[in-house]
């Protein structure tokens, strides 16, 4: 894995448009910087997740327009669950208020939604809702949209793991034949490339428990753009960065 070169890449840099040879199938974004964002400008941290759930849209249409074919964000992790009740409330009322406002429209687009988490915790009437989000798109192929909502990759991990174990006891596999292959058909993402990069916005430089598994050869790119800010020209920013890398896969140069 390989990160951007000495500072923090800004989305403010000139863009130009990455090459169809050097595009990444799957793009990967970490969406930091709502709350920050927010006290900025002197405003409650609700208001930097409406402006967060504004650069999504943008976002989007970006990945659509590029011909990227899948985009995963981390929406909600499973450590988020430790913030204050009343920002946990403010996201879970953000999420319904989209999945019933915003769903018709990506359909209408052609995005196909799956979430990928442990999307129990949000309780029946809200997973109710998610999974006729992911009926309705099922047969959509414009671009499919992982949300990562009560995510956590290590989580991600156990539950390929202890998929394994029960297949194993059942009889359904032997334990000879249990190997990378094996253990990324049983994770949340399963049947879905692994991410060719995974980018960071608001300045920090780690991955916070997402797709821990799935990142092993993915680009990562950081941004000192906070994700409310974050827009088409960052987008583009970020495939130009990919297009200008090297990917070996742990082989030696030519």
């Amino acid at each position: 894995m390989s990160s951007t070169t000495g500072a923090a890449v800004s989305s403010a840099s000139p863009a130009s448009t990455a090459s169809n040879a050097h595009l990444p199938v799957h793009v990967a974004i970490i969406m930091d910087g709502n709350g920050r964002w927010a006290a900025a400008r002197g405003l409650p941290r609700v208001a930097g997740h409406r402006a967060g759930a504004e650069a999504v849209s943008r976002c989007l249409r970006a990945a659509k327009a590029k011909g990227v074919e899948y985009l995963t964000l981390y929406a909600f992790s499973s450590e988020n669950w430790r913030r204050e009740p009343t920002e946990v409330a403010d996201l879970t009322s953000l999420l319904k208020y989209y999945l019933r406002h915003k769903v018709a429209e990506l359909h209408k687009e052609g995005v196909r939604i799956r979430f990928v988490g442990d999307l129990g915790r949000f309780g029946p009437d809200l997973v109710a809702e998610l999974e006729r989000a992911e009926a309705l798109t099922a047969g959509n192929a414009q671009l499919t949209l992982l949300l990562a909502l009560s995510y956590g990759g290590r989580g991600d991990i156990v539950h390929a793991a202890r998929a394994l174990a029960e297949a194993v006891q059942r009889g359904d596999i032997a334990l000879s034949a249990i190997d990378e292959t094996a253990l990324s058909a049983r994770l949340l993402t399963a049947g879905v490339p692994d991410p060719d990069v995974i980018v960071r916005t608001s300045g920090e430089h780690r991955l916070s428990n997402f797709l821990l598994w799935q990142s092993a050869y993915a680009e990562l790119v950081f941004l000192d753009t906070l994700w409310p800010d974050f827009d088409e020209a960052s987008f583009t920013r970020v495939l130009d960065i990919y297009a200008r890398r090297e990917r070996r896969f742990g082989a030696r140069p030519a």
